[in-house]
């Protein structure tokens, strides 16, 4: 029986990420931004996977990049083999469900009490109990700040000087706080070597929108009367907090304020109609499972959220529901996502519209079925290394902001 010849042993798997990196990419720079890795090491690794398979994968000019037949015949495998060793790598490591079951026993006093008839107090405070179960890293301190009249939280690592990230939490609009937010913004602050500042924008139902997008606006702004070089800042956000960072870039840009360096949104909910997941719905044939079943729960539960934060309002709404805006002209962004996540179409959908408007996007993809799944960086290593790639973001965009000091001139331009 006829087979094929074995792949060199030599190929490994950075080879074939750098690959589908410059093919998505179509530029070295972009891809090594990507990967964060040297535009040099990047070439290095192209080529020698071009020399290990005998083939000319990309054709490089300087004005363009393109696929070969070649490369364009290894793109769509190398996509799937990467997906492949994903997964695996994600099914070994549920194998013993430990931490799968540790995040659900953590949710189950807030799944209790966000009913329909659920007392708001009682689900606040399970939320609140939810996000203690991480501690403040050591050597971060965290001190009271009014922001513009916002309440917020510096907190910043030792010998740092003034915040240079926005953070804003998640809990659908109507649960969080930047107290319980006070961990996941110090392992943000100690990975990015910055300090953070957590504004504590209001909530609803007793603040509907767009109470939190003018608080969070409001503590911006107090960002750059400080003082802050605005290339420097970067706005991060957790799941509806990412949308409401993503919205207030819409804002800002509209308005003529000069925009942040960057952004960094994890597992962000950006389109507070829900209509990719009911379009996913739409076209199911086949009963739900568990994992399904779970899966439209936690939108349930979403929605009855966003409802008391929309009190009314459209979702059609770019600053509520910010994928539907017009995203040119907006600075780097990072999204991050679970593999499983219930609401990954958002980051999907994110992805495609930036790239459709030439705004630089790179989307990282981590095994999990965790929404938000970052708020587990304590004990969860995909969350670890997710706040890792978050905090060499934003220093990269710091770095970025001080090689080329024009750049943010001439996007605001």
């Amino acid at each position: 029986m006829f087979s094929l010849p074995e792949a060199p042993d030599a190929i490994e798997l950075r080879h074939m990420r750098s690959f589908v990196a410059v093919a998505e990419e179509l530029n070295f720079r972009r891809a090594a931004e990507r990967l964060y890795i040297t535009q040099p090491a990047l070439s290095r690794q192209i080529r020698t996977l071009e020399r290990l398979v005998g083939s000319q994968l990309l054709r490089r000019s300087t004005h363009r990049v393109e696929l070969t037949i070649a490369g364009e015949a290894l793109l769509e495998r190398a996509r799937r083999l990467l997906r492949d060793v994903d997964d695996t790598v994600y099914a070994v490591r549920s194998l013993g469900g430990e931490i799968t079951a540790r995040i659900m026993q953590m949710w189950q006093p807030v799944g209790d009490h966000t009913g329909d008839d659920g007392d708001l107090q009682e689900q606040r405070t399970a939320y609140e109990a939810l996000l203690a179960h991480a501690d403040v890293p050591d050597g971060v301190h965290v001190r009271p700040v009014n922001a513009g009249g916002v309440p917020a939280l510096s907190v910043s690592p030792d010998h740092a000087g003034p915040p240079n990230v926005l953070f804003l939490h998640g809990g659908g609009f109507v649960l969080g706080s930047a107290f319980g937010y006070r961990p996941l913004a110090g392992a943000l602050a100690l990975a990015s070597g910055t300090g953070v500042l957590v504004a504590d924008y209001r909530l609803a139902p007793e603040h509907p929108f767009p109470a939190a997008l003018d608080d969070a606006r409001s503590a911006y702004l107090w960002l750059l009367e400080c003082g802050t070089d605005p290339a420097r800042l970067v706005v991060a956000g957790e799941s509806v907090g990412a949308g409401l960072g993503l919205a207030l870039l819409l804002r800002l840009r509209d308005e003529g304020v000069p925009l942040p360096g960057g952004a960094a949104l994890l597992c962000p909910v950006v389109d507070l109609s829900f209509s990719a997941f009911e379009a996913e719905i739409e076209t199911e044939t086949e009963a739900p499972d568990t994992k399904e079943t779970d899966r439209r729960a936690l939108v349930e539960v979403g929605r009855r959220l966003v409802a008391a934060y929309l009190a009314g309002h459209t979702d059609l709404d770019p600053l509520a529901s910010p994928l539907r805006g017009d995203l040119a002209g907006l600075p780097p962004l990072l999204v991050q996502a679970g593999t499983g996540d219930p609401l990954l179409n958002d980051a999907q959908a994110l992805h495609d519209r930036a790239r459709e408007q030439a705004v630089p996007l790179e989307l990282q993809r981590y095994p999990t079925d965790a929404h938000a799944f970052q708020l587990y960086w304590s004990f969860m290593p995909e969350a670890a290394d997710a706040i890792e790639a978050a905090g060499r973001f934003v220093a990269q965009r710091i770095l970025a902001s001080e090689a080329d000091p024009d750049a943010h001139q001439r996007r605001s331009s």
